[in-house]
């Protein structure tokens, strides 16, 4: 099913592409690479290195971290193809959407001094027009908010790499209609995060790049992590790049005046497995306030939903995982902590193109973890009357999905895909193996409404 896709990777923006080039392979590596009878530098280059010599990716760097010990830091490929310069060890990339839990953490931080409440509406910060609804800034923390997410608007593309005033973005948006009333659904929102910057600056009196610098960089560590933009000189910084028709190409240009708070930080490897180390080990953030930020958000109906503040809290495998990926042009991020391992995974990748840095996350923590597979469970009502077509609001669309349900099975597929995919019931959701959960609602027999959950996104679709 092409359009939700595993939407968990929380892709911040669609990505350009443009001229060609392609390259061989290099590695650098720092590692206490063996756990336990796995030799996982030897099974992580078996994963990574196929795909750079197939020119399949400029780059990648990958850190894994146990207990506080770090077991794996290694860096494949370039960092700049057309100069043939290989991927440093401290190489920093661009960390797209990563970039949210340090933007809730932040909010989280000025709460716990007092100087905003989540339950304040957010204009009382920063001057939009709501059409009437009161939108308290923790709608703004989880998707649920409802206003449109400009990344999924077709104004966007007028701004995108222009230098303006923050608030154009703002007066831009605020003229689109809301994809549903606060707290109905969930759709993945960067305009939200964007206001969340702006309330960080109204209230610290600082610009979001020295807020975070001082409050959350320094506070773990992170000396190689900062504010992307595109003019400064950065050492060891990688080059972006995408994916052409006939192979790697460069990355278009987007300006850093609109990723902001919801994806315009630069980070390491190495940087963001400090992070998570001191993010989960009570450095940043009160256990109070920690507890905020990991507990999943709830709709109006009292549906709880997997998305947190600025962060994914789900169950992978049988293993409470802790997550979030992010995309923008020319880079891809998968960073994840499971905590009753205390197993922290980075993978950054300098090309969005085919290999996802989830799918490589994924392969390390099989490898590291004790996994369970879903075991399907016979469905005990009427599976003939799912069989139907839904239609709502979803992420920069509106989305019709279609429903077969036969043989305990579901197969489900939107209108341009020409195959379903199969879910299977593990008794109380339908799941195609992956973290996206299926459900319906059933009224006189009948399914009235489908709740289409991605963690990233918790669509309200009804029967047509």
């Amino acid at each position: 099913m092409k359009l939700p896709t595993h939407l968990y990777l929380f892709l911040f923006i669609s990505i350009g592409i443009f001229n060609s080039c392609g390259t061989k392979s290099t590695t650098t590596t720092s590692s206490d690479a063996v756990v336990g009878d796995i030799n996982l530098e030897s099974f992580v280059d078996g994963i990574v290195q196929s795909e750079i010599d197939n020119a399949r990716l400029a780059g990648m760097a990958v850190g894994v971290s146990k207990g506080g010990q770090t077991l794996l830091r290694k860096t494949y490929g370039f960092a700049d193809l057309e100069h043939d310069v290989a991927m440093p060890l401290n190489a920093s990339f661009e960390i797209g959407s990563v970039t949210k839990q340090f933007t809730a953490a932040a909010i989280l931080q000025l709460a716990e001094a007092g100087k905003l409440s989540l339950d304040e509406d957010f204009t009382k910060y920063v001057p939009f027009d709501t059409r009437g609804h009161s939108i308290p800034i923790l709608r703004l923390m989880d998707h649920t908010s409802g206003i449109k997410g400009y990344t999924e608007s077709s104004i966007f593309g007028e701004i995108v790499t222009r230098n303006l005033p923050r608030d154009t973005l703002l007066r831009l948006i605020e003229k689109e209609p809301f994809d549903f009333d606060p707290g109905e659904a969930e759709i993945y929102n960067n305009t939200a995060f964007y206001i969340l910057g702006l309330i960080i600056e109204k209230v610290s009196g600082q610009s979001y790049a020295e807020y975070v610098e001082e409050n959350l960089f320094s506070k773990a560590g992170m000396d190689n992590s900062y504010y992307c933009d595109n003019s400064t000189i950065r050492k060891n910084r990688a080059h972006g790049y995408g994916m052409g028709a006939e192979g790697l190409v460069r990355a278009s240009y987007l300006d850093h005046t609109w990723p902001y708070a919801a994806g315009s930080l630069c980070s390491t490897a190495e940087d963001l497995l400090k992070w998570l180390e001191a993010l989960h080990g009570g450095k940043v953030l009160s256990d109070e306030n920690y507890q905020s930020l990991i507990t999943p958000g709830v709709l109006n109906d009292g549906t709880k939903i997997r998305y947190c503040k600025g962060i994914n809290n789900y169950e992978y495998k049988g293993n409470q995982c802790i997550a979030h990926g992010g995309g923008i042009n020319g880079f891809l991020t998968n960073s994840r902590y499971f905590p009753d391992e205390d197993l922290s995974i980075v993978v950054l990748v300098n090309t969005t193109g085919p290999v996802g840095p989830g799918n490589i996350a994924d392969q390390i923590s099989d490898e590291l973890l004790e996994v369970t597979e879903m075991e399907p469970k016979p469905y005990d009502g009427d599976i003939t009357s799912l069989s139907g077509s839904y239609s709502g609001a979803a992420r920069g669309q509106y989305l019709t999905l279609m429903v077969e349900g036969k043989d305990d099975m579901i197969l489900l597929k939107s209108e341009n895909d020409t195959e379903a995919d199969t879910f299977r019931y593990d008794g109380k959701f339908w799941s195609d193996g992956s973290p996206i959960q299926v459900s319906f609602v059933i009224e006189n027999g009948q399914a009235s409404e489908m709740r289409y959950d991605g963690i990233g996104n918790y669509f309200r679709l009804k029967r047509d």
